[in-house]
């Protein structure tokens, strides 16, 4: 791979044998510092590593310049190995997998996102990064193929998201919650059983979508597009029906996002907040106190539902499960939204189960009786203990779930 940008980063970054071998493309031959010569190509090396994380089961891998890889198992880190990574091997495995563009966002943004499929492995998403002058890499394996909701174990009624016909539908939490195992799944639901147009926005592209009834197209950030804003306003002349946004970062990207909507669209989206009313707030809070009043009135009409989920490690140490808040944009949940009076939502998720409505709390509980989880550990994750420990014993009371009863898979999200 050579390019003015390789010429450039090789300065800073680069001793003078990895910098030959970016230029080259990788020969044989590389130095690492703390070890000493190597000859296995950048790239090769990293594929062993990323096999080994497969064997181990670990769902992450991260590179640091200059200190030991380490690999995260049942959702704990632990070290790989005994030997250091040097700081220009770390930068030469990742440079060997970007495209010049990504190369030039490394360069001025240092940060950059790249999708990878090594040969006969699984897909991962790897974000590399820099911290105190040094390189970085953060690598998640993504999970082989599609399964249904209920092997991944989430509340049966997110089914209905897909069969919407219009609208803006929100899945939030934390980075490594599953997000975007949850759009997979519902965009490969839509795909196996409706007839429709696809497009995807993503940074990068995660889960490969083939053509079954719908026509997918997957549009990767800096790759095939500049911005999500400028994708998603583009998309509108493409004939979609359904329109994912891997991200809402700006205003500008929420304002496509609900013109998307209002336009006759099923907009899917993301959003990094804890709880499915703070995806709301997070969502209008980015524009301007003069624009709020009317995107207040936009958001009301356009947003079907929010799913907010967090990951808990389950009772036997076998993956995580999903801890699902659902919020369906009743015409009450709708009127709360236009006049700011958000935080009374809450009220009506508790009481609104006959709407294919939960909170955290109840989802909790649910994971408690089916056995599915420690109560300690989700009593570490809920909000409101008192409400938790009302809806356990609840439950447990009317005797809803057997307390060892088990799921039918070992379904979990490792995203």
């Amino acid at each position: 791979m050579t390019s003015s940008i390789d010429r450039r980063i090789k300065v800073p970054f680069l001793d003078g044998n990895t910098a030959q071998a970016v230029q080259r493309g990788f020969p044989a031959v590389y130095t690492n510092r703390t070890s000493g010569p190597m000859t296995v190509p950048p790239q090769q090396r990293l594929d062993q590593m990323l096999a080994e994380c497969e064997q181990l089961s670990a769902t992450d891998l991260h590179l640091t310049g200059g200190e030991l890889p380490y690999v995260r198992c049942q959702g704990q880190l632990r070290p790989l190995g005994t030997d250091p990574i040097a700081d220009p091997t770390v930068l030469a495995m990742a440079s060997s997998l970007m495209t010049p563009q990504q190369l030039e966002q490394f360069e001025t943004r240092h940060t950059v996102d790249i999708a990878y499929s090594p040969p006969g492995s699984s897909r991962f998403r790897i974000n590399v990064f820099r911290e105190r002058g040094r390189v970085a890499v953060a690598i998640r394996r993504l999970e082989e193929g599609f399964r249904s909701l209920a092997g991944w174990n989430l509340p049966p009624q997110l089914d209905q998201l897909a069969q919407l016909r219009d609208g803006l539908v929100l899945v939030t939490g934390p980075t490594g919650s599953g997000k975007t195992t949850t759009l997979a799944t519902l965009l490969n639901e839509i795909n196996r059983h409706r007839s429709c147009h696809i497009v995807t926005i993503e940074d990068p592209v995660e889960y490969i979508h083939h053509n079954q009834r719908s026509l997918v197209h997957q549009r990767e950030l800096y790759t095939d597009v500049p911005s999500f804003a400028e994708a998603v306003r583009s998309s509108l002349r493409e004939d979609p029906d359904v329109i994912l946004v891997g991200e809402m970062r700006d205003n500008e990207t929420i304002q496509a996002a609900i013109t998307a909507a209002e336009t006759g669209h099923l907009v899917f989206s993301t959003l990094h907040t804890s709880d499915a009313v703070g995806a709301i707030d997070r969502m209008i809070g980015v524009f301007s106190s003069e624009q709020q009043r009317l995107v207040r009135q936009q958001v009301s009409m356009v947003l079907r539902a929010v799913v907010a989920q967090r990951l808990l490690p389950t009772r036997r140490g076998h993956g995580r499960v999903p801890a699902v808040e659902c919020l369906q944009v009743t015409n009450a949940v709708a009127h709360l939204i236009r006049t700011e009076k958000s935080q009374q939502i809450y009220s009506l998720i508790e009481a609104g189960s006959s709407n294919g409505m939960q909170t955290f709390e109840q989802s909790l509980a649910e994971l408690v009786v089916k056995g599915l989880v420690d109560e300690d550990v989700a009593m570490r994750m809920t909000r409101v203990e008192t409400l938790f420990t009302q809806r356990l014993n609840s439950q447990q009371h009317q005797g809803q779930f057997s307390p060892s009863g088990r799921s039918n898979n070992n379904g979990h999200l490792e995203r």
